[in-house]
């Protein structure tokens, strides 16, 4: 564990509590000192719901761990249960009072309590908050679900969606009506909106969809052991993902795939002459794995970029995305370290960023435009809206969310490009204020020389005159245009990078 400002995953609790919160008549009793109560705040503030956690807090304080810490644990465990009256209680520790050792999962059994208690070891010290996910989930179906009788019909539980999760709610939707189409029922969604009654009945589906490998395979693959239910491997995102995945559903429940593509309306786009404009674009991803692992097929068999690096931080799914990068042709960055995901990107620099908040933050500083495939997400990825990534309705929003960056980052290069026209220049208000502004400061002649230090042996100075031309070149090409003309200064031993220099290696290139 790090300090750090941004952070791609919480501890291993904040997991659970994604857990809890997505469910309905369960309660986590978390063992934590005052203070750790901010993850409240990414549920209520994030994704805007209309009530807080299910969560109690020991909220114990620094005077307190010379005391019986134990006994405020059950305590409040107590209180809990009369408050809430739950259908079932996991407990569990904080990253902080996993220090004291005190034994949640112990002293919870010894209470007596008349539902079933769920005790979580999440080693906040290794593991993360994708990683408490899992485990959380895997030892409730481990708890409650049993062997039963299957359903008459052919049913299938969708496993994985939780709370604070990227447009989950609307994926269920979506997946949903890609089963009914095939005469398959849904059993159970879980964690999402389930109860535990719900989990006890998940073993009368026929098979499990595994919707999000990072919160739910362990519980997948413990019910294929268990309860006999297979799973399926393929997440629909995308066109061609979407596809397989239906044709595996309908292998699993023995029906006739069927394909009702006719919402899909993203092929309209491909057909026009604008889609061009696409092609070859170069794309960073990175994420999730699942979410990566999706869009790097979609970006190169669906929108026609070229995929010049990709990564993610979830470490557990580390050897799939190296597997993944080398099919690509390119290095697995697996970190969770924000900054050396910048780093990366400003090597490569890349004409579009698929990836995180935190990217999108990234993309800014850059000037790279960035659109959000994965989690960790912001306010505004939780739309009003109906906005799914998953299925045929997800291939269209995907389109959108990924190609309006491009087209606005042309508009904002256009912009300035224009930006000395009579009509366009800074100082020249909008048209119908009547043309009025306030002037801005001018800029510094073009030809006037940074004040830097001498350049060292190597190194390469852009003058200011030659740094100015070069925001002229459209943003999509100017990385490019960029390493061209520094090799091509490097070859010809010069230092300084003028206009003219600018152009000698455009010429050269040209060629």
């Amino acid at each position: 564990m790090k300090l750090t400002v941004w952070t791609y995953e919480g501890p291993p609790h904040v997991g659970a509590m994604r857990v809890a919160t997505g469910m309905k008549g369960l309660h986590y009793v978390l063992h934590a000192p005052q203070g750790d109560t901010y993850a409240d705040l990414l549920f209520t503030m994030i994704e805007r719901r209309n009530h807080r956690p299910p969560v109690t807090y020991t909220t114990f304080q620094a005077r307190d761990l010379g005391t019986d810490t134990a006994n405020l644990f059950k305590t409040a465990c107590q209180d809990a249960y009369d408050r809430f009256k739950p259908e079932a209680i996991i407990v569990g520790s904080s990253c902080t009072a996993e220090l004291i050792q005190d034994d949640p999962g112990g002293m919870s059994e010894t209470m007596g309590l008349p539902v079933p208690v769920i005790p979580l070891e999440l080693p906040s010290y290794q593991r993360k908050e994708n990683f408490g996910t899992d485990e959380t989930f895997f030892q409730i179906v481990k708890a409650l679900a049993r062997p039963m009788e299957r359903t008459k019909h052919v049913t299938a539980n969708l496993i994985g969606p939780t709370g604070l999760g990227f447009r989950h709610r609307d994926d269920i939707t979506e997946v949903t009506a890609m089963l009914e189409e095939m005469g398959i029922g849904v059993n159970v969604v879980a964690p999402m909106g389930a109860t535990p009654a719900d989990i006890a009945r998940m073993g009368a589906a026929h098979f499990n969809v595994l919707m999000y490998p990072e919160h739910a395979e362990a519980a997948a693959r413990w019910a294929e052991r268990n309860l006999d239910q297979p799973y399926t491997k393929i997440v629909p995102i995308g066109v061609g993902a979407t596809r397989d995945f239906i044709a595996e559903v309908a292998g699993l429940a023995g029906v006739e795939a069927k394909y009702d593509d006719s919402r899909l309306r993203m092929p309209w786009y491909s057909r026009s002459v604008d889609s061009t404009y696409l092609t070859g674009k170069r794309v960073f991803l990175f994420g999730d794995a699942t979410h990566v692992k999706a869009a790097a097929r979609i970006a190169r068999d669906e929108m026609g970029f070229e995929v010049v690096g990709m990564g993610c931080y979830n470490r557990e799914f580390a050897r799939d995305i190296r597997a993944l990068a080398k099919d690509y042709g390119v290095d697995a960055l697996i970190t969770d370290d924000y900054l050396e995901v910048e780093k990366t990107i400003e090597e490569l620099a890349p004409e579009m960023i698929l990836g995180t908040q935190m990217e999108r933050h990234i993309g800014k500083r850059l000037g790279i435009p960035c659109a959000v495939i994965s989690a960790p997400v912001h306010v505004q990825d939780f739309p009003a809206r109906y906005s799914p990534q998953m299925g045929w309705e997800g291939s269209n929003v995907m389109f959108d969310t990924w190609i309006h960056p491009l087209v606005m980052g042309l508009e904002e290069h256009l912009l300035h490009m224009f930006r000395e026209d009579f009509e366009f220049h800074d100082a020249a208000g909008a048209s119908h204020h009547g043309g009025q502004a306030t002037p801005r400061p001018a800029e510094p002649d073009p030809q006037q020389v940074a004040e830097t230090a001498a350049p060292a042996d190597g190194d390469i100075v852009w003058l200011s005159g030659a740094e100015k031309e070069l925001k002229k070149i459209p943003f999509f090409v100017r990385g490019k245009a960029k390493r061209n003309t520094e090799k091509f200064a490097l070859e010809k031993g010069v230092q300084e990078i003028s206009v003219e220099t600018l152009y000698e290696a455009k010429a050269h290139y040209a060629r």
